[in-house]
């Protein structure tokens, strides 16, 4: 049975930094107020009789640097017959009952993903509305700030003009006693540098900050439904070290995104290079269109598309962001694409001219540029496994799924060549194991070439390596 029923309730609002409730006790006979908030706060409506402030702020200080987040409690007696109560009724007067300290010690993964963060690049700031000094000791052990002189509060952010708050964000990464209106500025101010700001929240409170930011990281678990339709995306398990994750999934997503459009580019460049040189020059095509149709068909489902199952890279998040407004392709990978489609043609055409001056039939010499294309392209495809590496330092069997697409690939192109069937559709016919060796070295002069480039390009930076994400 309820001994004291709560019968008016005045919830926590950042604005007033407490929550009050009023009980009635014996049976009814009297009331009373019980209030829990901010230290500093509750000590100012607190009457000098019933606590020492200096002591207190001492204890305070002492609970808060060792990490704890601090309350203090206090009451006040109010008429039996009142049964609600506001804000008017708690400005002073106050019995002081006591401080209560509590932690929540970082989680280890925490800490090991900021500091992942800090390698990428990402800039990692700490937003609460704890005390100075607990946010300042919470960064610290987190590894946000050498020490807890690193904060700004709330107060010192309601001093400054828009210029000293841009200054500011960029030197400091602890908040301390935020409200939800500086929450917003904060946001607005790394965007106005150019900067795109991510902000993570589960209050309403929250909701205008996540709104205004460019990501708005939702929490799933603990957070309000304001707070979710607010934000862009929703944290279903409410662990920061998910973000770090998802920051490392999504660089290798854009690296094998990336990765394709680099193989794709210059095999489909290279093969329409082919067909205009033979009509403008008006000499015979080395390849039909029924050709071209069954390499883009054959090769994008068993080369290109292989390159999504590539593994993260060793040093993906040691990379510095890229500039959303820069162009996925940067000078060094349009430079590649242009290399490797000249490549191309001028193998197509010389291999062509030497099958059919050596007494091949002009079956046979389609027949034979066709496997040169394909074996550019599948020797094009390990240079793709990494933009700035080779297949070997990224481990030549660690892609399952490609060794699978090529190995494929082979069987369709020996199918294509001396299967009947394949001869009358394609109209093509079977070729000597010369004819292959030209294939081959052809897409060896590929494989080799790209990583001339590669290398040269770690030694002479005279463009940058290929973009990071």
């Amino acid at each position: 049975m309820e001994v004291a029923p709560c019968i008016s309730t005045i919830p926590f609002e950042s604005e007033y930094k407490y929550m009050a409730t009023l009980h009635h006790v014996d049976q009814g006979k009297s009331g009373v107020v019980y209030i829990k908030g901010a230290v500093e706060t509750l000590l100012e409506k607190c009457s000098a009789g019933s606590v020492d402030y200096d002591q207190m702020k001492k204890e305070m200080r002492r609970l808060a640097s060792k990490s704890m987040r601090v309350l203090a409690f206090a009451k006040l007696e109010v008429p039996a017959g009142q049964s609600e109560i506001n804000h008017q009724d708690l400005t002073s007067n106050l019995t002081f009952l006591g401080l209560q300290g509590m932690i929540d010690p970082p989680r280890e993964e925490a800490i090991h993903t900021i500091k992942n963060c800090h390698d990428a690049g990402i800039r990692v700031s700490m937003i609460t509305g704890d005390h100075a000094i607990t946010a300042g000791a919470i960064a610290t052990a987190m590894g946000l700030c050498e020490s807890g002189t690193c904060v700004v509060t709330g107060a010192d952010i309601d001093q400054m003009d828009d210029a000293d708050l841009e200054k500011t964000v960029q030197e400091t990464f602890v908040y301390a006693r935020i409200s939800p209106e500086q929450k917003l500025r904060l946001v607005r101010s790394l965007q106005q540098q150019g900067h795109v700001a991510a902000m993570t929240g589960d209050g309403v409170n929250d909701a205008p900050a996540l709104k205004q930011a460019d990501i708005g990281v939702a929490m799933g678990l603990c957070g309000t439904e304001v707070a979710k339709e607010a934000g862009d995306m929703v944290l279903t398990d409410d662990n920061f070290s998910t973000i770090g994750r998802a920051v490392e999934e999504g660089r290798c997503v854009f690296d094998n995104l990336t990765k394709f459009i680099v193989w794709t580019m210059p095999t489909n460049m290279g093969e329409g290079l082919i067909v205009l040189t033979a009509i403008f020059t008006g000499f015979t095509l080395p390849v039909l269109p029924a050709h071209i149709l069954w390499i883009n068909m054959t090769t994008a489902l068993m080369l290109g598309m292989m390159l999504a199952f590539e593994n993260k890279e060793g040093d993906i998040m040691s990379r510095p962001p890229r500039n959303p407004a820069a162009p996925i392709l940067n000078k060094a990978l349009i430079l590649r694409i242009v290399m490797v489609s000249l490549i191309m043609l001028a193998m197509t055409y010389l291999i062509f001219i030497w099958e059919t001056a050596h007494g091949a039939s002009i079956e046979a010499a389609r027949t034979t540029t066709v496997n040169v294309i394909v074996m550019c392209e599948l020797f094009y495809l390990f240079n793709c496994r990494s933009l700035n590496k080779s297949m070997f330092d990224m481990g030549v069997f660690s892609n399952f799924w490609l060794l699978i697409g090529v190995v494929g690939m082979v069987l369709l192109q020996l199918a294509f060549t001396y299967l009947p069937a394949f001869n009358y559709l394609f109209n093509t016919t079977p070729i000597s194991w010369q004819s292959w060796l030209w294939a081959v070295m052809a897409g060896m002069l590929v494989y080799m070439a790209v990583g001339f480039e590669k290398w040269l390009r770690q030694k002479v930076s005279f463009i940058p390596l290929a973009t990071s994400s």
